[in-house]
């Protein structure tokens, strides 16, 4: 079978595939190439001239005319969830769709963290000011040396109270970095999850209604799906809620908020500040507003951009690649 890979691959994989004597592997990484995704007609012409039967992507869109017109027989998504997919038109044809669950969880936990450590001790806005040329030691005299202290002193993040949007499997993650590895405060909204939860337990967790959970934190992020019920969830009323000394951190989906509340409450200093690694524009630019705002860490949608994150999910389709010739049952098959 004649497989097509325009994901990033990890190395180990794409050697055990490669040495497959049934699997004959055509590697076209898109980080390599240049190539994010091919175009409807693109595709279809290249999967059929080049007798593609199984397709690992990231970023190409298989939907319901691509399935209809290709000879697939396996498709793998490198997602968290197969978005890129048309998993009915697939199952319709009875073409496994296979996917990465929680491929990145980690990655974005790590990323988490290390926002709010940048904000909690303001690393960014002392290194862009040191690095303006405006900072001179030499000239300060004591009460100047005095005033730079203060202006960038910063807090700990045990001592601090941590609100958790979304209690999931990378909200869990974020919530035992802080608990057991900082002594933070967890709290968290999540209607899904009960109180008898393992990590809920491990972390000493507390269910607040998301009011409430506004009020009380000094850390909140936000770690939900980008589905119907999340939509603009945090609403400019719920921003209004927050201390003015809290920060807000979203590496979920601008979906999930109001930004321009958010930005409206950074310019006026309703609140402190916020971490963001995404937004309603995408791809981030240099004029990004949020990139204005001094009390800001802004990163370009980078939360799962860790070699790891490949190296898991080159693990997961490998192993269900390997089941699928075998006849047996896929481990991350994704079911509709």
């Amino acid at each position: 079978m004649k497989v097509l890979i325009t994901a990033p691959f990890h190395e180990n994989g794409l050697r055990i595939l490669q040495n497959h004597p049934q699997l004959d592997i055509q590697y076209e990484n898109w980080r390599k190439t240049g190539k994010l995704f091919f175009d409807d007609e693109e595709l279809i012409l290249k999967l059929n001239n080049e007798n593609i039967e199984i397709i690992i992507t990231e970023a190409d869109e298989i939907d319901a005319w691509v399935i209809e017109k290709t000879h697939l027989k396996l498709i793998a998504s490198t997602r968290g969830t197969p978005v890129n997919i048309d998993a009915e038109a697939a199952e319709e044809k009875r073409i496994p769709v296979i996917y990465t669950p929680h491929r990145n969880a980690d990655a974005v936990a790590d990323l988490t963290v290390g926002m709010m450590l940048s904000q909690a001790r303001k690393i960014i806005q002392l290194d862009r000011f040191l690095r303006s040329g405006e900072f001179d030691i030499s000239e300060l005299d004591e009460s100047g040396f005095a005033e730079f202290y203060n202006q960038f002193i910063g807090i700990e993040l045990g001592g601090l109270t941590i609100g958790i949007i979304g209690f999931g499997q990378i909200g869990q993650r974020v919530a035992k970095r802080l608990h057991l590895g900082f002594g933070s405060k967890i709290i968290y909204y999540d209607p899904y999850i009960d109180s008898n939860h393992l990590v809920v337990k491990e972390t000493l967790a507390q269910a607040v209604e998301l009011e409430e959970l506004m009020k009380e934190s000094d850390l909140i992020t936000i770690h939900t799906p980008p589905i119907e019920e999340t939509e603009g969830l945090i609403t400019k009323e719920l921003f209004a809620l927050m201390k003015p000394t809290a920060h807000f951190f979203n590496l979920a989906r601008s979906f999930c908020i109001d930004e321009d509340a958010l930005y409206e409450a950074l310019v006026k200093k309703k609140i402190a500040g916020a971490g963001l690694d995404v937004f309603d524009d995408e791809p981030v630019d240099s004029d990004n507003r949020f990139l204005k705002l001094p009390n800001v860490t802004v990163m370009p949608h980078f939360g799962g951009n860790t070699q790891d994150v490949i190296r898991h999910q080159t693990e997961m389709i490998v192993s269900d690649i390997l089941s699928f010739l075998e006849g047996k049952n896929l481990k991350y098959q994704w079911k509709t």
